[in-house]
């Protein structure tokens, strides 16, 4: 199994140094790592050539002029591009544990997607967090809340098992699939723009199209870095998208991943 690590970022390259970092780091490495910018400056791009460099897989750099919230385009934009056969989904404001890709990999079966929980970093830790360019982190560590999320118990892992509902837990910030099951369903849907429901919107259209979820609880675990909300103005528009999606049981979108392939 090929497995390509989706990071995606937008104007926050010492988040996203953070991140790499913990790639570095890992266990069991991804055989790729694809990043889907979403309009950010030269200074991400030039963090990232200065990774390809010294990292020991690939990188590839999705990129597209900022024109707000696109992140459903840039996303299809990653997928369509990956070699591996297995997805391994983050946002580039998520530390990832040593074990992270070890544990999606390892409980990754045909027609299940995975979703894992966050650890949060506090916004106080912040300034000691990108001083020292921490990227682990203990259960008694301070600067961290949710801190029982931090454990890592792969017997108690265990006893989760596949669902045929969407958990309200489910975020995109850590999520796994097959390539296969979100070209079967056409992508992201890239009627939304601004913050909100893009990932659980395509979500649900896999599990209408038989993917079952499962969660990914004391393993695969990711510390998430304090920010401020986004811009939520388009979150109803988005929301009353996804709630169509739930009413009619849409397993494919009309704008979607199929004009990249």
């Amino acid at each position: 199994m090929n497995t390509s690590l989706l990071i995606s970022t937008y104007n926050w390259p010492e988040a996203l140094e953070l991140v790499l970092l913990s790639v570095h780091n890992q266990t069991d490495p991804p055989n790729e790592i694809l990043i889907a910018d979403d309009g950010s400056s030269e200074v991400t791009k030039n963090l990232i050539e200065d990774f390809k460099k010294k990292m020991f897989v690939p990188i590839l750099h999705f990129w597209h002029e900022d024109k707000g919230f696109r992140k459903a385009i840039i996303l299809n934009k990653a997928i369509a591009a990956a070699t591996g056969d297995y997805i391994i989904q983050v946002d580039g404001d998520c530390i990832m544990h040593k074990d992270f890709v070890r544990d999606h990999k390892a409980l990754a079966q045909p027609n299940v997607y995975l979703f894992g929980s966050r650890v949060n970093i506090q916004e106080e830790f912040l300034p000691k967090l990108f001083a020292s360019q921490k990227i682990k982190f203990n259960f008694f560590d301070k600067g961290i809340k949710k801190r029982t999320r931090n454990l890592r118990v792969p017997a108690l892992s265990n006893l989760y098992k596949t669902s045929a509902e969407v958990s309200e837990k489910m975020r995109g910030c850590n999520v796994s699939f097959w390539k296969k099951d979100v070209i079967a369903v056409n992508g992201y849907n890239e009627e939304f723009e601004g913050w909100g429901r893009e990932d659980s919107e395509l979500i649900i259209r896999m599990m209408h199209n038989g993917v079952m979820g499962r969660r990914l609880r004391y393993r695969g675990i990711v510390y998430h870095i304090w920010h401020k909300v986004k811009d939520q103005s388009r979150f109803k528009i988005n929301d009353t998208l996804q709630e169509k999606a739930i009413a009619e049981g849409t397993k494919w979108c009309e704008k979607g991943i199929d004009k990249y392939l």
